[in-house]
């Protein structure tokens, strides 16, 4: 009886209603674009350093990450990514990497370069790294080619077919020195890698730095993101090797998650501020639409109506219009959310600049995520029902014999 006599009265006025709703609409609409943003920004970044740095996890040599040396690589023959395979279905596949710091040297120039031996249909299926390629072809394993970073490249003056000289230490202090023809150039989302990275096969890494059949780490990647922790705690139950552990990315890169978190702070504080403003521009609509039904509550108390029961109506009717406002809020926002989704805001000048110094490329996608609109509908919802309370106070506190004659 409530819900339909409630249905009736916000129909009885449908401008009034409509202002209401359009309200709580624009509310959610702006709630939801905010959040997507920094969740698009935090998911981009996150993507950025464990595709093309960390990976979502490493299987690594017990000492590596303290002292990241050629000493401290691994024996690697397959048989734990075999192992892998066979026994953990949460895993869709892993990549070995065998990584170190040596010169590299042009004809005149020389700089210093982070030298990654890796399986290329691996990595390729990690980050996608051949549509990264802007120049040349990618190797063969064993060929003796080099693929270079587009920015390091040009420091060092290389062209497709010129030649890359290598110099360094390999395992043991062994001298480690070699020459490949650079075969392709790539351009690294991340700058610092772009400026500094060069592209080997695993064999021809581990022959030049005497490292056969050894590898720095192992980048296992999960059949989805969200099961990192779960796969990580797999890998580290089944290892009967106490030489080796599993780190996730958050172990390998715990600036990146503090950044990540200072910047959630400041969105917090932002969306605050926000819900202040949509909960005054919520309760203005409400105030209106008490103040002018003043009236109608005076007369139908003064008939024979409870207060608790008018209330109870009233309240009603604000639910009501509040999910209508959630729901139309959740249609509307879904239109630029999903629009920024495939077609980021691409950042220019100094922004482009600053997000690049950290990792990220200078675009910022809306992420599309359940929790996002269950949350900010919820919250929405909450701050609604409060203002709500206005109206029931109202009633109980009405003057029957100002306001019924009025």
């Amino acid at each position: 009886m409530h819900l339909k006599l409630a249905w009736r009265n916000i129909w009885r006025n449908k401008r009034r209603t409509l202002i209401t709703v359009s309200s709580i609409m624009f509310a959610v609409v702006f709630a939801l674009f905010l959040e997507s943003l920094e969740r698009g920004a935090h998911d981009l970044m996150v993507e950025n350093m464990t595709r093309f740095h960390t990976g979502y996890m490493q299987v690594q040599d017990y000492r590596f990450k303290d002292e990241p040396s050629l000493d401290n690589s691994f024996h690697y023959d397959g048989d734990i990514e075999g192992w892998m395979g066979a026994d953990m279905h949460r895993v869709a596949f892993a990549v070995p990497r065998i990584e170190t710091f040596m010169l590299a040297a042009g004809e005149v120039q020389v700089r210093g370069a982070m030298v990654m031996g890796t399986d290329l249909v691996g990595e390729n299926r990690l980050n996608n790294l051949e549509d990264r390629l802007v120049e040349g072809r990618f190797f063969e394993p064993g060929e003796g080619y080099a693929v270079l970073g587009e920015d390091l490249a040009g420091r060092l003056d290389l062209a497709v077919g010129d030649t890359l000289v290598l110099l360094g230490q390999g395992r043991f202090g062994m001298s480690a020195a070699g020459k490949f023809a650079v075969a392709g150039l790539v351009r690294h989302p991340i700058r610092e890698m772009n400026s500094q990275l060069v592209y080997l096969s695993l064999p021809d890494a581990q022959w030049l730095l005497s490292a056969e059949d050894h590898i720095t780490a192992l980048l296992v990647t999960p059949d989805h993101p969200r099961h990192t922790e779960t796969v990580a705690e797999m890998l580290r139950g089944g290892f009967d090797n106490d030489e080796l552990r599993v780190l996730t990315w958050p172990d390998m890169m715990p600036e990146l998650l503090e950044a990540l978190e200072f910047d959630r702070v400041t969105t917090r504080v932002m969306m605050l501020i926000l819900y202040v403003v949509i909960g005054f521009g919520i309760f203005g609509t409400i105030l209106t639409m008490t103040l002018e039904r003043l009236r109608e509550f005076g007369i139908l108390i003064s008939v024979g109506m409870h207060r608790l029961k008018l209330a109870l109506v009233v309240f009603t009717e604000t639910v009501i219009i509040s999910v209508l406002g959630v729901l139309a809020g959740f249609v509307l926002g879904l239109v630029p959310i999903l629009y920024f989704h495939y077609n980021p805001i691409r950042l220019t000048t100094d922004m482009e600049a600053v997000v690049q110094e950290w990792g990220i490329e200078p675009v910022m996608p809306a992420a599309i995520a359940p929790d996002i609109f269950l949350w900010q509908g919820i919250i929405i919802f909450i701050i609604t029902m409060v203002i709500s309370l206005y109206p029931g106070i109202r009633i109980f506190t009405l003057d029957i014999l100002k306001h019924a004659r009025s």
